[in-house]
């Protein structure tokens, strides 16, 4: 019945170690009968919590956007080991993540409205919700704001990174 349980729940999608032993403990099944399962399929490769994270890693950060910081959080909700999701994150380089945050922002400004500093605002707080650094939040929006328009870029070239990253970050 556990080996059911858990094909089941791979044949939806790649699970952890840690979401198959909650699903089969959520069905009364023996501690000692989960161990005894989750460790054959760990031995066969049909469970690898080292490959799920860096699959999850770049699915989510290519296809939500998301940052090191929100994966990481994510990884963690699903029961990776703290050791294997920092591989897994390893694999993110920062100027790709930095490329992605500008991406997501020039995606957004297109139909982004109100004062510069109204949008300036709104597009942090997105970025930050996605899980990247301030000072990488900052940047973007301050390099895409110049892009934008006369009066964007006024308002970016007012703007100095560093302080309003070491503001955020409480420094």
């Amino acid at each position: 019945m556990a080996r059911e349980i858990c094909l089941r729940q791979l044949s939806m999608r790649p699970r952890t170690r840690a979401e198959l032993a909650t699903a089969l403990a959520r069905r009364q099944i023996s501690a000692e009968t989960i161990a005894d399962v989750l460790d054959r399929y760990d031995e066969v490769g049909i469970i690898d919590d080292a490959a799920f994270a860096r699959a999850w890693v770049s699915s989510r950060h290519h296809g939500r956007g998301l940052a090191r910081r929100a994966l990481a959080a994510e990884l963690r909700r699903r029961g990776v080991d703290a050791e294997i999701a920092d591989e897994a994150l390893e694999t993110l380089d920062p100027d790709e993540e930095a490329a992605t945050a500008r991406a997501l922002v020039d995606r957004k400004l297109r139909t982004a409205t109100g004062s510069p500093d109204a949008v300036f605002r709104r597009l942090v707080a997105m970025l930050a919700r996605k899980g990247y650094p301030p000072g990488v939040a900052v940047r973007a929006v301050k390099d895409a704001l110049a892009a934008r328009d006369a009066e964007a870029a006024e308002f970016a070239d007012g703007l100095d990174v560093d302080a309003l990253a070491d503001g955020a970050t409480g420094d």
